[in-house]
């Protein structure tokens, strides 16, 4: 019998579940679930989580965890990210989302939120992965840059606490954005980066998190200056809400994604590389510990 394993991420921007299992060698996944949360967004001027987001939150994880278990769901593991992590009240909202849930929820670093990135991203590729490889996961708020090998595993974990929705939400005001908007995020970036420098460059780069995936409908699979350029150009064009009834997305997604595209493209320029956006990341990464600690799951890969 299968081991049916529930990976919940409480991000900055959205809440997200995943039921997978492992099956002939494949990770499948059996139920993806998500919800935009929002949390970054809801801090106040000393960075506190007010309690009712914190509410809201907590029933949104205590409703995945009951789909999970009318699944048969038999393990779960939950994080929180930067949103959380960097509140001075993060651990009464813990205590509050696991009281509802049910289960425990752990806060995790930047460096362990890259390690589960590159896991989830280099099994779900569908194809061998050889050399040096970076992951890149661009989050509401924080960015890593996970460097490493399949052999070899993670090498390095670089975090920065800038994401899609941290900056958004501080620089965009109209819709779509402005010129000197994007001029004044991409100023914003350039700083944040300013002095970053690899001493080895990857010979592949896989781009995982909310903004990467969802370019995937506006640009295509690969990610590089005139297709991200081309991104922009869309976002800047119209409405979040027309641009995401064209391409299926969600307007609030679209509403952050400029400063995504940005970011992805700063780091495409420092790593001198294309980015290919990945279909794991770190739910996938989270599911494979958990069925790393029943037996050997270092042949499973994620299907479709």
């Amino acid at each position: 019998m299968n081991l049916l394993c529930a990976a919940i991420d409480i991000g900055s921007n959205t809440t997200r579940m995943l039921v997978a299992e492992p099956k002939d060698g494949q990770l499948t996944k059996v139920m993806e679930q998500r919800t935009y949360t929002r949390i970054g967004k809801s801090r106040d001027n000393k960075g506190r989580i007010s309690k009712e987001k914190a509410e809201e939150v907590a029933e949104v994880v205590e409703t995945q965890v009951r789909l999970a278990r009318e699944l048969g769901a038999q393990q779960f593991r939950a994080v929180a990210t930067a949103a959380i992590r960097e509140a001075p009240n993060r651990d009464e909202v813990v205590d509050l989302i696991r009281e509802r849930a049910g289960i425990p929820i752990e806060i995790i670093s930047g460096e362990e939120e890259g390690r589960l990135a590159f896991i989830g991203a280099t099994k779900a590729l569908g194809h061998p992965i050889e050399g040096h490889i970076a992951v890149v996961d661009v989050g509401g708020g924080s960015t890593e840059i996970i460097t490493g090998s399949v052999p070899g595993g993670v090498e390095e974990v670089m975090s920065w606490s800038i994401g899609s929705s941290s900056i958004a939400d501080e620089l965009i005001e109209s819709d779509p954005p402005s010129a000197s908007e994007i001029r004044r995020i991409r100023d914003r970036i350039e700083d944040e980066f300013s002095g970053v420098e690899f001493e080895r460059l990857p010979d592949q780069v896989v781009a995982v998190g909310g903004s990467a995936t969802s370019l995937r409908r506006l640009v295509g699979v690969v990610l590089e200056y005139e297709t991200l350029e081309r991104g922009i150009r869309v976002l800047c064009g119209d409405t979040a809400a027309e641009v995401a009834r064209q391409f299926e997305l969600d307007p609030l997604r679209v509403k952050i994604l400029p400063t995504g595209v940005l970011i992805l493209e700063k780091i495409s320029e420092l790593l001198a590389q294309p980015l290919q956006i990945g279909k794991g990341g770190v739910r996938e990464g989270m599911v494979l510990d958990m069925l790393n600690g029943e037996k050997d799951v270092s042949s499973v890969v994620l299907a479709g």
